[in-house]
């Protein structure tokens, strides 16, 4: 049987990646993102017959119209990648940042909340298929410079735990993937070093694999999956000062 995927935040960066893998492997996807070219692009680049919804996730009521319309025409989804972030760096000093701060988590929380609202009972009656939530390391800790994508990260890993007990034994399985460094746009303008960064495309195979099996939670890459168990253990005195200097990510608007 055909695999069926519902992908957010498509239109580049690991979103696309993912697109591209699936649809090597002859799966029929929903491509989501906020812009149209991109996501036509993409389809055009990739084989198979894939439908295209220029929606951002900040619109719930976009996103249940797209939902509606993939299930009426393919039927439920067998997985859900709730992709779609934004990321930029904030300061709470400054007022300006109070936008920002509001659009990343409106985006990276309530959007995956949004994306996943549409499909949970029609997977939970029919007792199959996978949720999959991208989170980040970044969310383990929170990081200076980064106080709305920590928190926003560290709020989607928390919530994809309460969606995983809620959904325990009804054959529904969710899957949180918390990535390291993967070479998109998002990371691109990173002003510091990115330890083990991984080309999207290597990323792509790594979650398309955690994901098929089902995995709970997972670090990719793995090598970012110790750095992760050190930021849990790590005293705070001594987060603190390592962490004080550690880079920052450019503020602005968030992308």
């Amino acid at each position: 049987m055909t695999l069926r995927v519902f992908i957010t935040g498509a239109g580049s960066g690991i979103g696309a990646a993912l697109a591209r893998h699936y649809a090597a492997s002859g799966a029929t996807l929903a491509l989501l993102g906020r812009r149209r070219d991109a996501l036509d692009e993409l389809a055009a680049s990739i084989p198979g017959q894939h439908l295209v919804y220029p929606v951002d996730v900040a619109d719930p009521s976009a996103l249940q119209t797209a939902a509606a319309d993939f299930m009426a025409r393919q039927g439920v989804p067998d997985v859900v990648i709730a992709n779609a972030g934004v990321s930029v760096g904030t300061l709470t000093e400054e007022a300006d940042d109070l936008a920002a701060f509001e659009r990343v988590m409106q985006t990276n929380v309530l959007g995956m909340v949004a994306t996943f609202q549409p499909f949970v009972a029609r997977m939970r009656e029919q007792g199959k298929g996978r949720l999959v939530g991208i989170a980040s390391v970044a969310g383990i800790r929170g990081l200076p410079g980064a106080g709305a994508y920590s928190a926003s990260k560290a709020a989607v890993m928390a919530y994809l735990e309460s969606l995983r007990v809620e959904l325990h034994g009804s054959g529904v399985k969710v899957v949180t993937i918390a990535p390291g460094y993967i070479a998109t746009p998002m990371t691109a303008i990173n002003p510091y070093p990115m330890p083990f960064l991984l080309p999207a495309d290597q990323a792509a195979r790594r979650f398309a694999r955690a994901i098929s099996r089902g995995t709970r939670y997972t670090v990719i890459p793995w090598q970012m999956g110790w750095v992760a168990k050190l930021l849990r253990v790590l005293p705070n005195a001594l987060f603190d000062r390592i962490f004080a200097r550690a880079g920052r990510k450019p503020r602005g608007l968030p992308l």
